[in-house]
């Protein structure tokens, strides 16, 4: 399977409403940045054992070590969880920015460094999540 079709599976392995949740952020992220590289990950390690929950990951941005190493990986994550869905918005420096900036303003949900979690699209603001990812995406860029 490509990833395209490996994303197309997680989401329509998922049960209703997060299943439709989940396509209508796929979406809203493929508008907002619609030439990004994709990205999936299984949540399992090397050896095959399951140690994170499966993800979809859209654009590419360069992580760099305390070591010197760097790796590739992407910018925006968007995950099922136990409890509803989390959007993981990588590589913007200053960890109290999203909660500082979205925080008061999303709705119900957790916002820390990188992570905006929520139970469902209803409980949250989504013109304030896409300005999260927009800044998520432009990061880099922005210096933030």
């Amino acid at each position: 399977m490509n990833v395209q079709e490996q994303i197309e599976a997680y989401i329509s392995s998922q049960p209703e409403p997060k299943r439709s949740d989940l396509q209508a952020l796929h979406r809203l992220i493929l508008r907002v940045k619609p030439a990004c590289k994709l990205w999936f990950l299984d949540g399992k390690n090397d050896e095959g054992k399951t140690v994170a929950n499966p993800n979809i990951g859209y654009g590419l941005h360069t992580i760099n070590y305390a070591d010197g190493k760097t790796r590739e990986f992407y910018q925006i994550g968007l995950s099922a969880n136990k409890t509803g869905i989390s959007v993981y918005i990588l590589g913007i420096d200053d960890k109290t920015y999203l909660a500082k900036t979205y925080g008061e303003k999303i709705g119900k949900a957790s916002v820390t460094g990188y992570c905006i979690k929520f139970k469902s699209l209803q409980a949250i603001n989504l013109e304030i999540l896409e300005a999260a990812i927009r800044d998520g995406f432009e990061a880099q860029e922005k210096g933030l």
